[in-house]
């Protein structure tokens, strides 16, 4: 049985974290890199674990690692040799293990809660281009160009045993067919995969996330599918379009509403304010079954969360 079966099977839905760089970001780190979070992987490792701790405190079920803009070619770019840049990649996996680990070991053992799971995040290859085109998708690649891009560092992350992937932000259909074959030729640990869309019914390159979704569906690896890194207003079309093609669990973790400018490194207001439990609740109302957040939301939202949704169940 597939992890996040397991967490379902004990409670209504699994709570996830937030943004880490936003985490890292209220802990005074500055990310104004192309590596983003992953460049503390050389530098501070110190203080992803210490992000990581606070997503745990405030209630995740599940953290993902410092990986999502990480990259052996990214590495080796910012002056790292391939043998370093090989092990940065693993030790983001190993950072996030040692942060759960040492959490559960001090805790109260709530017999309520899961021992958490660790998701070694997969970004899309717009992150690694550090160009703001994860919210376009135009990369203009081929699907073996694709294939090639992930091929590496899914393995390299799989070595350091993860619970398991969380495949995010991905904004084209091309992209999700190259990681679909991925997960069906090679053997590893199970995913979940989550869609970038540019309104409610599309990803950012224009593909319907229905087309998506059904590909996803064929791949028994794929443990769960959904919507992350997305407005959170666009949710509730997104979920049910989700659900048209999979019976897999759905997960959604929006970011705040705000607006990424890229050509400024920074993020614009949303323009309305947003009830962020009371919408988590309809997520969950339209079958959504896990449920954090992206960019711009932080440990205190998480604990939000954990406080409304489940502490009563």
């Amino acid at each position: 049985m597939n992890p996040i079966q397991q967490f379902l099977d004990h409670q209504p839905c699994m709570i996830l974290d937030g943004g880490l760089a936003t985490a890292l970001e209220q802990r005074g780190a500055c990310l104004n890199d192309e590596l983003w979070s992953a460049r503390l992987l050389a530098d501070e490792p110190q203080r992803i674990v210490e992000a990581h701790q606070s997503y745990l405190q405030a209630g995740a079920d599940c953290i993902t690692t410092a990986s999502y803009q990480a990259t052996v070619t990214g590495f080796m770019r910012a002056g790292h040799t391939e043998s370093n840049a090989r092990a940065l990649l693993r030790s983001s996996v190993i950072l996030a293990i040692q942060a759960r680990d040492a959490f559960w070991e001090s805790s109260t053992k709530d017999t309520a809660r899961r021992r958490p799971l660790v998701a070694a995040s997969v970004g899309p290859y717009g992150a690694f281009l550090a160009d703001g085109s994860e919210y376009r998708g135009d990369y203009g690649l081929s699907d073996r160009a694709l294939a090639d891009f992930h091929r590496q560092r899914l393995g390299l992350l799989a070595e350091a045993e993860p619970d398991l992937l969380a495949i995010e932000t991905i904004p084209s259909l091309p992209e999700t067919a190259a990681l679909m074959q991925l997960l069906t030729d090679h053997d590893g640990p199970c995913a979940w995969v989550g869609f970038c869309c540019r309104d409610g019914e599309r990803l950012h390159d224009g593909h319907c996330i229905a087309d998506a979704a059904a590909l996803c569906d064929s791949v028994d690896r794929v443990a769960a599918v959904g919507i992350n890194c997305t407005s959170p207003q666009l949710v509730l079309p997104l979920i049910d379009k989700v659900r048209a093609q999979t019976d897999k669990p759905v997960v959604v973790y929006p970011n705040s509403g705000e607006r990424y400018q890229a050509e400024h490194h920074s993020w614009q207001s949303a323009s309305q304010a947003f009830d962020w439990v009371t919408e988590a609740k309809r997520w969950l109302d339209a079958g959504a079954k896990m449920v954090g957040g992206c960019c711009r939301v932080g440990p205190g939202k998480i604990a939000m969360l954990r406080q409304s949704l489940l502490t009563n169940n």
